[in-house]
């Protein structure tokens, strides 16, 4: 198993669904760009050849059982990254849009801001990333909707260019969002005072297949996203105001026995 080789060790993972187009580069292009840095695919249960181009091509493998969904298949990896003790953990995308390059510049932040999360803000070559316009309306509606919440602006709540650092790995391996994880963990980092950071990156074409995300999808998205960040919002609201308990409900003190007076 790949444990971590010492303090300040770094994971890359790559979460991967039937990605058998792409995975081989993928994992060449990051053993590239950060030379001894483990790769770990984790495989979601894909059902064309992702598992073994993966592995032909050096990665690390956590083939899972079932068929998670991406939230399940992160959690999966953080947990395994927290209990080989790596420091810190680098997720890229199974469909080769994230530059590995670019993975010294999210390390080297964490390192040296201590910040719990660093995300990867997409661009392009020209400085501006191109998008369909239900994936940009879905993106501009999350920034206004997350700027209270989060008390500062985010620029791109969506991205799964993400590096963590151990204490983040701790709260991720316990518990993390199943469906469209990237903006409730956000919310979920900001209830526990953690701090993220934003550094532009370059943003390349999908190596094969398209985007699932359709117009009704990106509907139920923004419906399911919001459901979950009203419902962290409101757990950690409630924690953090419990009432006091009442006299008569409090538990009886456990005095000494007195001794009687002669």
């Amino acid at each position: 198993m790949i444990h971590a080789n010492g303090p300040g060790a770094l994971l890359v993972i790559v979460p991967a669904f039937n990605e058998e187009g792409a995975i081989g580069h993928v994992v060449r292009s990051v053993k590239e760009a950060v030379p001894g840095v483990p790769v770990l695919v984790i495989d979601d249960y894909s059902s064309d050849s992702t598992l073994g181009l993966a592995a032909e091509a050096g990665a690390a493998i956590l083939p899972l059982p079932h068929h998670l969904g991406l939230g399940g298949c992160l959690q999966a990896g953080y947990t395994l990254a927290y209990e080989l003790g790596y420091e810190y953990v680098i997720r890229v995308d199974g469909d080769g849009q994230h530059d590995p390059r670019d993975i010294p510049r999210l390390l080297d932040r964490l390192r040296q801001t201590g910040c719990e999360m660093v995300i990867g803000c997409r661009v392009s070559g020209d400085g501006a990333w191109r998008t369909g316009w239900v994936r940009s309306l879905g993106i501009w509606f999350f920034r206004l909707m997350l700027r209270p919440i989060l008390g500062r602006p985010v620029c791109d709540p969506t991205s799964g260019f993400v590096g963590v650092n151990r204490r983040a790995l701790a709260v991720f391996s316990r518990s993390f969002p199943l469906e469209y994880p990237e903006i409730e963990a956000l919310v979920v980092l900001q209830r526990r005072r953690f701090r993220f950071e934003e550094i532009p990156c370059r943003m390349l074409p999908r190596l094969a297949g398209r985007s699932t995300l359709t117009a009704l999808k990106s509907l139920y998205y923004i419906v399911h996203v919001l459901l979950g960040v009203f419902v962290n919002v409101l757990k950690y609201e409630r924690r953090g105001h419990r009432p006091p308990i009442p006299a008569m409900n409090r538990p009886p003190e456990n005095h000494a026995k007195q001794p009687k007076e002669v």
